[in-house]
């Protein structure tokens, strides 16, 4: 049976193992553990690739999410719009800063927040929008941001699986996370940029407010001892600043492999009526941190049968938000939101990384065709 990975991180590692490892051996050697000049010079060189003024590092996407509301002087009972159809992270932020999240479908499509839905949950309660961009490619910011500025709401982005993906704003092609008012993601090891452990950061170009994320994040303080906020404790660990700065030197390179990986697919899988292969929307790039499709009819059964041929599939998410139990205090039902609780029953990713072969996708795609097929068969 063939050794096919959802994500090969340690072919990967192999390709760039001398400067890894000499980075790592840097910081070992410095005992410099803490925001120490890997962390800082990290900063410095995101910065330069996003085309932001500030990037300040902490321990994961999940307290990035957390910390950018904290930034932001919400109250309780403040309503925070997001998707259901993503990671529990993104709302999970919200209700524990006793802020209500209130959730908007996605659009069938791109999967993407809908932004005629958008703007009818918008009332005088909503103070910030978090738009997820889901699975690589950016939410339509112009049009949110337009919204946001009209109403005065803060936009936080979720840009966990999207890092280096642009938007198209007014004719102007804008990195995915610099475009609202704070940008959020992770370093968790399966990502796009992804370190060795966890890892996160937030991105502003406002100054008073990159001001304001540095001291929440540490403990509240700008100064040793003395505390103005109350803060968290949400470092990044100079050792995995150390492998983020050498892998940070590919990025471009790994989304060009992820998007030629995504064209074979698509070549691959073309014109096969209960498959769905992933479209682009018009005013994003797609940096396909996931490859997913839609499974029209018994997804789970195609699952079992990949994972019988050796190949490992993903659903992201099987359970949207909304119906979640930790959620049930908010009110939603099942039938709210539709196009996420269908994406839910149909979606399936298969392996995407950057160190995909033509033959193992023909292999992927070969197994795929004939679970589809022996499945179809089935319930006719």
């Amino acid at each position: 049976m063939r050794n096919i990975q959802m994500v090969d991180l340690r072919t990967q590692y192999g390709k760039i193992k001398a400067d890894i490892d000499l980075a790592v051996s840097d910081v070992v050697n410095s005992c410099q553990f803490i925001n120490g000049p890997a962390v800082k010079g990290f900063a410095r060189n995101l910065e330069a690739y996003l085309g932001v003024n500030h990037v300040v590092p902490c321990a994961n996407g999940t307290d990035a999410l957390q910390i950018a509301l904290m930034a932001l002087n919400l109250k309780p009972g403040d309503e925070v719009i997001t998707t259901p159809f993503t990671f529990a992270a993104t709302s999970e932020v919200i209700a524990l800063l006793n802020l209500k999240p209130v959730f908007v479908d996605v659009d069938p499509r791109y999967f993407l927040m809908d932004i005629d839905q958008l703007k009818k949950a918008i009332n005088p309660a909503t103070k910030c929008i978090i738009p997820v961009h889901l699975f690589g490619q950016v939410c339509n910011m112009e049009a949110i941001m337009a919204l946001a500025n009209a109403h005065h709401i803060y936009v936080v982005e979720d840009n966990a699986q999207a890092i280096g993906a642009s938007c198209n704003m007014g004719g102007e092609w804008e990195k995915a996370g610099t475009i609202g008012h704070i940008g959020c993601t992770s370093f968790f090891p399966s990502k796009n940029l992804g370190c060795f452990g966890d890892g996160g950061a937030l991105f502003t170009n406002d100054k008073d407010l990159a001001a304001k994320i540095q001291m929440i994040a540490n403990h509240g303080s700008s100064r040793r001892y003395y505390h103005e906020k109350i803060g968290v404790n949400s470092r990044l660990d100079a050792i995995q600043a150390a492998v983020l700065n050498v892998k940070l030197q590919h990025l471009d390179v790994y989304n060009e492999a992820r998007a030629r990986a995504a064209e074979q697919y698509n070549q691959l899988l073309a014109g096969i009526p209960d498959l769905i292969t992933p479209d682009i929307a018009p005013h994003s790039t797609h940096v396909f941190h996931q490859y997913t499709v839609k499974v029209k009819q018994n997804r789970d059964e195609v699952c079992k049968e990949l994972k019988a041929n050796g190949i490992p599939t993903g659903i992201y998410y099987p359970v949207p938000l909304h119906l979640q139990e930790a959620y049930d205090v908010y009110g939603y039902r099942k039938g709210d939101f539709p196009v996420s609780e269908d994406l839910a029953e149909k979606v399936l990713s298969l392996p995407m990384h950057t160190e995909l072969t033509n033959e193992i996708q023909e292999y992927i795609t070969d197994s795929l065709l004939t679970a589809l097929s022996t499945n179809k068969l089935q319930i006719n």
